[in-house]
């Protein structure tokens, strides 16, 4: 099923399978801004990470000496949520745990993404909460792929990613999906990085962030781009697939990220989990700006 917001200018679409968002359409400009899941390319939109993001050390881990296996960036993508609430600018998606989820992922939990379309921008909040005594760990983040370019006779070179605050970030180098703790530098976040295929060769880009903190996909030939911004992701990640080069740049906001190399599989001890005690409430958002 497919749900929509919508307001004068703008119009959002969001399937129930994996609460993922399809469509963000400037409608009076005829502009498409998420990737549309050309399978030749990369088949998703916007994918949600849970329970981790990111892969795992052989895409294994351990919980109280028993092992389990998850996939790249875990399950919730191609789970079916269920739609709780919606109005003409907001819609409430839910999962919980099931027999199914608990035999990959022990734990209990209930995952909440409400999307809220206000003029121009889109709003993403999850709400993660723990309905159990036991201490609840996860990793979760965003996803969302964006069209490069945005209008016709421009070319993915013409446009460049700028950050806000606009300084140097550390970069979190990969080795074969893994976070190479050992040789991370300081990454030239502290000007415009202009944006090319190969720019993606080694994978994702990665940075750690801290407190406010906005990425911009922008071109001096268009008035038109996008701001992925939030304050609450303590890691981004910039993707596009490589070597084939594709039409669309990911903007990720991440609480979580990829196992190091020498990860033990020790989930309670994973870079960058989140834990929640007791029916704590993990609260975090970041917000899609389009121009």
């Amino acid at each position: 099923m497919k749900v929509m917001l919508e307001n004068a200018q703008y119009q959002v679409t969001i399937a129930t399978l994996g609460a993922e968002i399809q469509q963000f359409v400037d409608k009076l400009n005829a502009i498409e801004y998420m990737w549309q899941a050309d399978p030749k390319h990369w088949n998703r939109h916007a994918p949600v990470l849970f329970p981790i993001v990111g892969t795992l050390k052989n895409n294994q881990y351990q919980v109280a000496q028993k092992t389990y296996t998850l996939p790249r960036h875990g399950f919730a993508r191609d789970q079916e949520f269920e739609l709780v609430e919606q109005t003409n600018s907001t819609a409430r998606f839910r999962l919980v745990d099931t027999n199914e989820t608990r035999a990959v992922y022990p734990f209990g939990f209930c995952l909440e993404i409400l999307y809220t379309l206000t003029d121009n921008a889109l709003e993403v909040r999850y709400q993660v909460r723990n309905p159990d005594e036991a201490p609840l760990y996860f990793s979760i983040g965003g996803h969302p792929a964006f069209n490069v370019p945005l209008e016709p006779g421009l070319s993915f070179e013409d446009y460049y990613l700028v950050s806000e605050p606009l300084k140097s970030r550390t970069f979190l180098p990969l080795k074969h999906d893994l976070i190479d703790l050992e040789h991370k530098t300081l990454g030239q976040t502290n000007t415009a990085i202009d944006l090319t295929h190969g720019l993606f060769k080694e994978d994702a880009l990665i940075f750690e962030t801290k407190g406010k903190t906005a990425f911009s996909i922008c071109s001096d030939r268009s008035k038109h781009g996008v701001t992925l911004s939030y304050k609450d992701f303590p890691y981004f990640g910039v993707w596009s697939t490589a070597p084939v080069a594709s039409n669309f740049v990911c903007l990720e906001p991440w609480a979580g990220i990829a196992d190091v190399v020498d990860a033990t599989g020790e989930f309670t001890q994973k870079l960058g989990i989140e834990r929640l005690d007791a029916h704590e409430v993990f609260d975090a958002a970041y917000t899609i700006t389009v121009f």
